[in-house]
C-alpha cells in the first residue's frame, strides 16, 4: 500500500491568499512510518485528452490562462500552477490504478471537482476523478463507477462530466447555498443548510449511501473534503472532528459491504486553524488503512 503526495511541488501565491498549500505537505509528513508516501507521477497527456475538450487544453498549454480566466479559477496562473495539477491529476490516475490492483488508492491531493470539460474554476484545473476515469475506460476497465463527494461545495464540474453516462453515478452531498451558486444536476445532490452538525449531517449521509446502493458500482471515488469541519472558512458547515471520523467510516463500511475497490482523493480544508486541516485529512487516511488493509 502507498500514497501519492504532491507535497514536493509549489507555486507563487500572492501574500495573504488563502489556498492551503501548507497542508498537502503537512498531510504528507503526519503519515510518515504508516505507508510509502511517493512523489504523484505527472498525469499522461493523453490522459487529459481523453477527457477534457481539446481547444481548453492546447490553449491552456500554449497560453496559459487568461485574467479573466485565473479569477475563475481563484489563483494566478503559472507554470509551477500548471505542473502541480498535473501531478495531482496524475496522483489520482496512479490511485486508480493501485485501487484496482490491491483494493485501496490514496492520492494525498486531487478531488478537483469543479474543473469542467472545457474549462477551470474553484482551485481546479483539471478534474482528475473524470481523467482517471476515462484512462481506466482506455485501458479496458467496463465496470460501473460511483463518485461519492462529501466536499462542503457541490461538484458540479464532476456532475457536468458524467451527466449523459449512465455507468458513472455522482452524489454529491454539500451546501445548498453555498459556491457554487449555480448548482449543476448530479445523478443525487443532497444540499444542506448553513450550520449543519453531526447528527443532521449524518442522517443525511446515511439515506444518500443508501439511495447509491442499487447503482451496484464496481469501483467508488470518495472525494473527502474536510470543508465541512466547524470552523472551515469556506464550508459553512458545522462537523466536528468526530462527526468527520463518523463520516468517512460510514462511508468506508459503504464500500466494504459492496465488495469493491476504493479511491480516495483529498478534496477541500481550509480551516482557520490549520492545524486541523492537516489533522482532519490525515485522520480520513488512516483511517482508510486501518478500514481497508
Amino acid at each position: 500500500m502507498r500514497a501519492y503526495s504532491t507535497a514536493h511541488l509549489a507555486f507563487e501565491l500572492p501574500p495573504g491568499h488563502p489556498f492551503p498549500l501548507y497542508k498537502y505537505r503537512g498531510v504528507a509528513e503526519a503519515l510518515k512510518g504508516l505507508l510509502p508516501v511517493l512523489p504523484a507521477p505527472e498525469v499522461p497527456r493523453e490522459a487529459l485528452f481523453l477527457a477534457h475538450e481539446a481547444r481548453y487544453l492546447e490553449r491552456l498549454f500554449q497560453e496559459g490562462l487568461s485574467r479573466e480566466e485565473s479569477l475563475r479559477l481563484g489563483l494566478p496562473y503559472s507554470p509551477g500552477l500548471l505542473r502541480r495539477a498535473l501531478h495531482a491529476a496524475g496522483g489520482t490516475l496512479a490511485a486508480a490504478e493501485d485501487a484496482l490492483r490491491t483494493g485501496l488508492g490514496l492520492n494525498l491531493a486531487g478531488g478537483t471537482h469543479h474543473a469542467f470539460p472545457d474549462r477551470a474554476e474553484g482551485y481546479s484545473l483539471f478534474n482528475d476523478v473524470a481523467v482517471a476515469v476515462a484512462w481506466l475506460r482506455r485501458g479496458g476497465f467496463t465496470g460501473r463507477v460511483l463518485v461519492v463527494d462529501l466536499d462542503a461545495h457541490q461538484g458540479n464540474g464532476t456532475a457536468v462530466f458524467f451527466q449523459n453516462d449512465p455507468t458513472v453515478y455522482t452524489l454529491s452531498l454539500h451546501g445548498e447555498r453555498n459556491y457554487p451558486l449555480k448548482k449543476e444536476r448530479s445523478d443525487l445532490d443532497v444540499g444542506l443548510p448553513d450550520g449543519v452538525g453531526d447528527e443532521a449531517y449524518l442522517r443525511a449521509l446515511d439515506m444518500a449511501l443508501e439511495k447509491a446502493w442499487d447503482f451496484r458500482p464496481a469501483l467508488v471515488f470518495y472525494n473527502a473534503g474536510v470543508d465541512v469541519l466547524q470552523g472551515d472558512r469556506f464550508g459553512r458547515l458545522a462537523l466536528s472532528l468526530e462527526g468527520l471520523r463518523r463520516r468517512d467510516e460510514r462511508v468506508f463500511r459503504f464500500v466494504k459491504a459492496l465488495g469493491v475497490p476504493l479511491v480516495v482523493v483529498m478534496g477541500g480544508g481550509y480551516n482557520r486553524e490549520p492545524r486541523l486541516t492537516v489533522e482532519a485529512h490525515a485522520g480520513t487516511y488512516r483511517l482508510a488503512l486501518s478500514s481497508f488493509v
